[in-house]
């Protein structure tokens, strides 16, 4: 899954930190309501162009060479656990995904807003 989150611009992306050392990355930031409303202000912003309101990567804004991922989906191709959806945010999903990380944009606490948001939309569909 994770196309997390930014994210999904044009520019082709290679994560650069290994899976296995993005899923020991634990959440500093603690999913509360005050987290998914950052979360949530922030997905509007970067992420709901390519991956639609609802996280299903059906925005018809996003790009036509674009594939976004459905990111509330019983399937996260880049890693389910929170440090691999920070990673993914962060460093971007390429080079087929073409979704472009978000570091230098949004801090790492705001990644992590990020994070727990995009946990809720999934919580949100099931």
């Amino acid at each position: 899954m994770v196309a997390v989150v930014s994210l999904g611009l044009t520019a082709s992306a290679e994560q650069t930190t290994p899976r296995a050392e993005a899923a020991k990355l634990k959440n500093p930031v603690a999913s509360n309501a005050a987290s998914l409303a950052t979360g949530q202000q922030l997905y509007q912003k970067y992420c709901r162009f390519c991956h639609g309101t609802t996280g299903r990567g059906d925005s018809p804004t996003a790009p036509k060479t674009m594939k976004p991922s459905n990111i509330v989906d019983d399937t996260w191709d880049r890693g389910s656990s929170d440090g691999e959806i920070f990673v993914v945010i962060q460093e971007g999903a390429g080079p087929d995904y073409k979704m472009k990380g978000l570091k230098g944009k949004v801090t790492d606490q705001d990644t992590w807003h990020l994070v727990n948001y995009v946990r809720s939309l999934a919580g949100a569909t099931k």
